[in-house]
């Protein structure tokens, strides 16, 4: 029996681009499809609902934040973003609005075939996470709200567990500084922008969980956007 492949919808309306991803993609075992315009993509979202999305923010036809609120709206798969260097409000923007990932432009085959793998994962954890989690000597019992380092009971305060199971959620996506403070703090401290309190919150569980908290594996920095737990540590 042949394995049924996963198709991936690339909206992007450079030639190159569709060339790169759809060699990319089909090279590692994965179906592409285009779309060159937001409407069609739109459409072929709503019409033949795809594995993941690619999604590029520079559309001819409308702007592509726009379209992401869009399919939002019609799509719960993973979305992926293609973004220019140096747009770090425009990162946070799509993943405020719904995107699972983003990649900078330009980028290797090696990275976005990484990201659209967590991607894909992040959608099977949505779907019915495992109640416990392992990540080097770290493990992380969802259920019972136990964390463990190296077989020894790991002492954290309710809202470092709230940051660090919010994380774990995550899936290996990034989560911005306001989706972190508006989950364990509540909107106050998201529209207050306090991201030195979230800092210094991450600082904790790096040295209660890091082999290195100088050198994170687990919770990894986005600069700029937020962070992101990395279970293959």
């Amino acid at each position: 029996m042949t394995a049924l492949r996963h198709r991936i919808l690339v909206i992007d309306d450079e030639p190159q681009i569709q060339r790169f991803l759809r060699h990319a993609l089909e090279a590692n075992g994965y179906d592409a499809t285009a779309a060159t315009t937001g409407g069609a993509g739109l459409a072929a979202m709503t019409h033949r609902p795809p594995a993941a999305v690619v999604l590029d923010l520079g559309l001819p036809d409308e702007d592509g934040q726009d379209v992401l609120l869009k399919a939002r709206r019609v799509y719960e798969g993973p979305i992926l973003i293609l973004s220019a260097r140096d747009r770090e409000e425009e990162k946070v923007r799509a993943l405020d609005n719904g995107a699972d990932d983003y990649l900078e432009k330009p980028f290797g085959v090696g990275e976005f075939m990484a990201r659209l793998r967590t991607a894909l994962r992040h959608r099977v954890i949505r779907e019915g996470i495992e109640p416990v989690l392992r990540a080097g000597d770290v493990e992380i019992d969802l259920v019972l709200r136990r964390v463990n380092r190296g077989g020894a009971p790991v002492k954290l305060s309710p809202r470092e567990y709230d940051l660090l199971s919010n994380l774990v959620l995550g899936g290996g996506k990034v989560l911005t500084h306001r989706q972190l403070l508006a989950a364990v703090w509540g909107k106050a401290q998201a529209e207050a922008d306090s991201v030195q309190y979230l800092r210094v919150f991450v600082g904790h569980l790096r040295r209660k969980l890091e082999a290195d908290p100088a050198r994170p594996r687990l919770i990894v920095t986005e600069p700029g956007v937020g962070y992101r737990f990395i279970a293959e540590a």
